[in-house]
């Protein structure tokens, strides 16, 4: 991995990061999250682009992107979803019996390759994290999210990019 350059330009304390709405479009977004899926998943595995509530037993995986813009993209289904989808990222070499970790390898996967190409198309430069599992990490700002919804096999997953928390804490100025 190779470390962002410095490319000398500077912001001011005051200077607000772009938001990622101004960044980036739901179509795009979608465009991104359907190339990762048939990649991965398979030539005829389609997203369809339909909000459906999400169960109440989720599982999400996301990655970091810290840059000009710094937040996380975020996949969030149901668990039954998540084992579904490791089934199918894994073919003929899933198990009979999946175990947690397989499951939090495959949404991982997923969230990396879908990251990696937001990334892409994000101002640079930028480093994308490392994948990580579990609770759907609090976002920020609404007007600093893209959202996607999309159904899977019938089933409700989201797609999201979003800015990280920040508590008035965080952004107070040291003396």
């Amino acid at each position: 991995m190779t470390a962002p350059r410095d490319t000398g330009l500077r912001r001011r304390a005051s200077d607000r990061p772009p938001a990622v709405v101004d960044l980036l479009d739901g179509d795009t977004l979608l465009q991104i999250a359907e190339q990762a899926w048939l990649a991965l998943v398979g030539e005829d595995e389609v997203l369809v682009p339909l909000p459906a509530p999400l169960p109440a037993d989720t599982s999400s995986s996301w990655v970091e992107i810290v840059g000009p813009w710094t937040g996380a993209v975020v996949l969030t289904c149901g668990r039954d979803t998540a084992a579904e989808l490791t089934r199918a990222l894994l073919g003929e070499h899933a198990p009979a019996v999946l175990e947690a970790e397989d499951v939090d390898d495959a949404l991982g996967e997923l969230a990396n390759v879908v990251g990696g190409n937001v990334k892409a198309v994000l101002p640079g430069p930028s480093v994308l994290g490392l994948p990580e599992v579990g609770a759907t990490p609090p976002a920020g700002s609404r007007a600093d999210t893209r959202r996607v919804a999309v159904l899977w096999r019938g089933q409700p997953l989201t797609v999201s990019v979003q800015s990280p928390l920040h508590t008035e804490r965080e952004n107070e100025v040291p003396l």
